[in-house]
């Protein structure tokens, strides 16, 4: 019962059964796993996450009823310590932003691979946030607009103050993990960033740990968002 307790609990929301089965099975296969409840619909959803308050919901964004945005707002009214991941076959902007701005914690592509599913309920879970390598970029334009309208009314000791600080910060990095944070800003994936710097996967999730807690953050976005901000990577 204890190992039962420590478990991250798991509901599953999606109107395509064949689909929602293939998740649920590799869910299941990770030892600290549990899908408690599967839907088809954000009614489900919300009906769900009143019975179980699950730790983390996976939810398709187009579903019959009540779609993914509207019903995030809904289940986290009613269970607000769930965590949401929306699932959808989308990389447009528009969904990404809709759905994180109405209280979700993860957006993952449903082209996803096993890993990184596994990945990002883990992180969701434990408090962070996780965006889908391919719609990072995206996110990032975004960011990147958003900060060049709020440097405009940024005063100039504020942003001194901030690049001294800044500064030690990158050189705390070496040359290795400013290469995997580049490509992590571009919007690449672990497998990806391996074979363009010739390293194993294993080793590229090593320095990406390594540049988490340099930062001092919890997930992948918000090292990509902070090194933006700071000027760390460069974009084109």
């Amino acid at each position: 019962m204890e190992n039962q307790a420590e478990k991250i609990s798991i509901v599953l929301i999606d109107d395509h059964k064949l689909f929602r089965e293939g998740i649920k099975r590799i869910l299941e296969m990770e030892p600290d796993m549990s899908v408690v409840g599967e839907g088809s619909d954000g009614s489900d959803a919300l009906r769900l996450a009143q019975r179980y308050n699950p730790d983390v919901i996976l939810m398709d964004i187009n579903m019959p009823n009540m779609n993914g945005v509207a019903a995030t707002e809904s289940v986290l009214e009613a269970s607000p310590q769930s965590r949401i991941i929306i699932l959808s076959i989308h990389d447009d902007e528009g969904y990404v932003y809709r759905t994180l701005r109405s209280g979700a914690s993860g957006y993952l592509l449903k082209e996803m691979e096993a890993d990184d599913l596994v990945e990002a309920v883990r992180v969701v879970a434990n408090g962070g946030a996780y965006v889908h390598p391919k719609v990072t970029g995206k996110l990032i334009d975004e960011f990147r607009r958003l900060s060049e309208q709020e440097a405009q009314l940024e005063s100039l000791p504020g942003q001194n103050k901030g690049g001294v600080h800044s500064s030690k910060i990158i050189e705390s990095l070496t040359r290795r993990e400013r290469e995997v944070l580049q490509l992590m800003a571009e919007g690449k994936s672990n497998r990806v960033i391996g074979e363009s710097l010739f390293i194993s996967e294993k080793t590229v999730k090593n320095h990406v740990s390594s540049i988490l807690q340099k930062l001092d953050v919890q997930d992948r976005t918000q090292a990509v968002v902070i090194s933006i901000k700071n000027g760390w990577v460069k974009l084109t």
